[in-house]
């Protein structure tokens, strides 16, 4: 079964389409590209994500988005797809009470007559979970070993981590939302670059801050990191308003960069450390996503995580950049061949269940 898995996160830098063969259970990446969002549709996002906003702008964008994910995939060129697995672009997440991703997935089925699979969080919702994270069930197929302890790391807009003890089974493994991954630190760099930088390349502005540990105290006060998993973090609660208060202090932008990329890193590391070393002292830690190119993230990573090998999943020949695209078109194979994808031990559902809504092509 060749399959299109389609992934745009909280980061919203773009598209990522990864088209995957999968001879279930194991998979190969025949082609991986990932389509920047212009500045017009990247506005538009943001204007319609956490905030008041008329239904309209969302309506249209529901559909505006799934015409840029058809074209995305049809972009690569790849031929004999069967079957598309689409995340779509969250722009609410309040698990459990509710979610919300746009691309509408009838479009997508529609203009590249392939079976398409949209809106993978509602199932779990409904059985009580927060609907996300949901790549813990490929970590799971893909990465446990019998002899190695693993946390899987991902560091999107939102940074989570997957617990993947030795020889674990699906009952015992377990993930959670950290907090802030590249979300903040993205947004001060525009506002540092006045928009001509999206990310902070090569941690080059951080590297020119100073940290303020008073002000890294303070945030990492929040609640948020005390409680206990399941759960779950977005835009909500690390987007303007968030930085807006950051800027409050008065601190130059390049040390609200430095001190927000500390943040993300001791959030990670706060996170493993209270959650998951009582249950296993993991031997190494795999990381993907955007977070994995920030030299000095990944530096304050492996250093609150001293006794742990930091590293990126590229190591092991899965691309870090691809990941979360792969990982939803194994979640779209799961569903189109019946088998339960979401893991109640990460989301906190009553029980597992086929996730996903299908349009036919």
């Amino acid at each position: 079964m060749r399959v299109a898995g389609v992934m745009s996160g909280t980061s919203l830098d773009g598209i990522d389409v990864a088209v995957v063969d999968i001879d279930w259970p194991k998979f190969e990446v025949v082609k991986f590209a990932s389509t920047p969002y212009t500045k017009t549709l990247r506005k538009k996002i943001l204007a319609v994500s956490n905030t008041d906003c008329h239904t309209r702008d969302i309506a249209r964008l529901h559909y505006e988005l799934a015409e840029c994910y058809a074209a995305a995939i049809a972009a690569l060129g790849v031929p004999d797809i069967d079957l598309i697995g689409c995340h779509g672009q969250t722009v609410y997440h309040e698990g459990p009470r509710c979610t919300l991703q746009l691309g509408e997935g009838a479009v997508i089925a529609e203009r590249l007559g392939i079976e398409t699979i949209t809106n993978f969080r509602a199932r779990d919702l409904a059985a009580g979970g927060h609907g996300a994270p949901l790549v813990p069930f490929f970590d799971w197929m893909m990465l446990t070993r019998p002899e190695i302890h693993r946390v899987a790391i991902n560091i999107g807009g939102i940074a989570n981590v997957h617990a993947l003890p030795a020889g674990a089974a699906a009952t015992e493994v377990f993930a959670f939302d950290t907090g802030p991954g590249n979300m903040v630190i993205d947004q001060l760099t525009v506002i540092a670059t006045n928009g001509k930088q999206q990310y902070d390349r090569d941690a080059v502005l951080g590297r020119k801050g100073k940290l303020d540990h008073r002000l890294l105290r303070r945030l990492l006060r929040d609640p948020y990191f005390r409680k206990a998993p399941p759960k779950s973090a977005g835009r909500e609660q690390y987007g303007e308003d968030f930085v807006a208060k950051l800027i409050e202090t008065g601190l130059p932008l390049v040390d609200l960069i430095a001190t927000a990329t500390a943040f993300t890193a001791a959030s990670i590391a706060e996170g493993i450390t209270r959650f998951i070393v009582p249950h296993f002292a993991p031997d190494e830690c795999l990381v993907s996503g955007g977070g994995v190119h920030n030299p000095l993230l990944m530096a304050e990573l492996q250093g609150l995580l001293p006794t742990t090998y930091v590293h990126s999943i590229d190591d092991i020949g899965i691309p870090a950049d691809a990941k979360e695209a792969i990982a939803f078109a194994v979640l779209a194979a799961a569903t189109k061949l019946g088998i339960p994808s979401n893991l109640p031990s990460a989301t906190g559902a009553r029980h597992a269940a086929v996730l996903g809504q299908l349009h036919p092509r």
